[in-house]
C-alpha cells in the first residue's frame, strides 16, 4: 500500500484497520506470529469486500474484455480475496501468491471451506525476484503489493509480462487514508488521526527506502503502465463507508490498528498523543474505543488498470 493513503507498517494490503492484505510480512516474516496476525488480517480484508467484489465487476464488464482463464492474486495474504476473484470469474483458475507459507496455508482452508478448492491454488514465491517463475495469465491482480518492491516500474514490466494478449493488471495504489474518528474526540488536542497519518507517511518513506533496489518513482499509475508497454484503461475508487456506531466485527479491526500504530510509533509521537492513544485502547474507559458510540470507518480504495494489446 498513498499520496500515500493507506500506507502503514501492517498493511495491504495494509492501509489501516479494513485493509486486508496487509503485506509487511514481504519484509518481517519471520518475526510475526500468524497464529495472531492471519485472523486480524482475514478480518480486515472481509470488510472490504464489497469494494473488492465491485472493482472485479468492473473488471469483468470491461468491453472486450478476453475470457478469464487465469489469474495471479500478487501478495495474497490470507486469500480472502484470491476466493473472492475465484467466486467473480468462474471459469478461471485462480493462484494465490505469497511469500508467507502459513498464509498460503490459509488460503488452502479458505477455499476447501468454500468450495472453491478445485480452482485456488497456491504458490510460494519471493516477489520481485521469481516473478517469471509464475506463468501466464489474464489478470494480473496486484493489491497494495507493488509499493513493497523496491523498483516499481521493473516489477511493473513483469507483471506485464505476464499477461496473454487481451489481459489486465489491476493495480491497487492510493486511495485515502482511513478516518475511523471524529476530528475533536474531547481529549487531547483536536487532529490525532492527521498526526498519525503523518508519522505514517514518514514509516512509509523509511521503508521503501529501505528495499533492495529501490528507486523512487512519479505515482502516475497510467503513465507507468504506458512505459512498461500496457495500454492504461481507467482508474475507479471504491467507498468503504461503516457509520458510528460501528457493530464489533468492524469495531475489533480498528482497535487492533490504532494498538499497532501505538506499538509502532512510539518514538515518533509526543507524549499527549500516546497518552490519549492509551485512554482509546483501554476496554474500561468510557472514552476508548470499545466503548464510545461515534467510532466509525470510511475509506476509499482506488484501482488502476493496464491491458496488454
Amino acid at each position: 500500500m498513498d499520496s500515500h493513503a493507506g500506507h502503514g507498517p501492517h498493511h495491504d494490503a495494509a492501509r489501516g484497520p479494513h485493509d486486508r492484505a496487509a503485506h509487511r510480512h514481504h519484509h518481517d516474516s519471520a518475526d510475526l506470529d500468524w497464529d495472531v496476525m492471519a485472523p486480524v488480517l482475514e478480518k480486515n480484508a472481509e470488510l472490504s469486500s464489497a469494494q473488492y467484489r465491485e472493482a472485479a465487476q468492473w473488471i469483468a464488464s470491461l468491453p472486450n474484455a478476453p475470457r478469464v482463464r487465469r489469474v495471479l492474486d500478487i501478495g495474497s495474504g490470507p486469500g480472502v480475496v484470491t476466493c473472492l476473484l475465484a467466486e467473480m470469474f468462474p471459469e478461471a483458475e485462480v493462484v494465490a501468491v505469497d511469500g508467507t507459507p502459513a498464509l498460503l496455508e490459509r488460503t488452502r482452508a479458505r477455499a476447501e471451506r468454500l468450495g472453491l478448492g478445485d480452482r485456488v491454488r497456491t504458490l510460494h514465491a519471493e516477489l520481485p525476484d521469481e516473478l517469471a517463475t509464475l506463468g501466464a495469465a489474464d489478470i494480473v491482480w496486484a493489491g497494495n503489493a507493488l509499493h513493497h518492491m523496491g523498483d516499481q516500474r521493473a516489477a511493473l514490466a513483469g507483471f506485464a509480462g505476464l499477461l496473454r494478449p487481451g489481459g489486465t493488471v489491476a493495480l491497487v495504489e492510493g486511495g485515502l487514508q482511513p478516518r475511523q474518528l471524529p476530528r475533536d474526540i474531547g481529549m487531547g488536542r483536536p487532529g490525532l488521526e492527521a498526526r498519525l497519518d503523518a508519522v505514517t507517511a514518514d514509516w512509509f518513506e523509511g521503508m521503501r527506502a529501505a528495499l533492495p533496489e529501490a528507486k523512487r518513482e512519479i505515482e502516475d499509475w497510467s503513465a507507468l503502465f504506458a512505459a512498461v508497454g500496457l495500454s492504461p484503461q481507467g482508474t475507479r475508487s471504491f467507498l468503504l463507508d461503516l457509520p458510528a456506531p460501528l457493530p464489533d466485527r468492524a469495531r475489533d479491526p480498528v482497535i487492533a490498528e490504532f494498538a499497532r500504530r501505538r506499538e509502532t510509533y512510539v518514538d515518533a509521537l509526543e507524549d499527549d498523543d500516546l497518552a490519549v492513544l492509551d485512554r482509546l485502547l483501554d476496554p474500561d474507559d468510557p472514552a476508548g474505543l470499545r466503548r464510545r458510540p461515534d467510532v466509525f470507518l470510511l475509506t476509499v480504495r482506488t484501482v488502476h488498470l493496464g491491458r496488454h494489446t
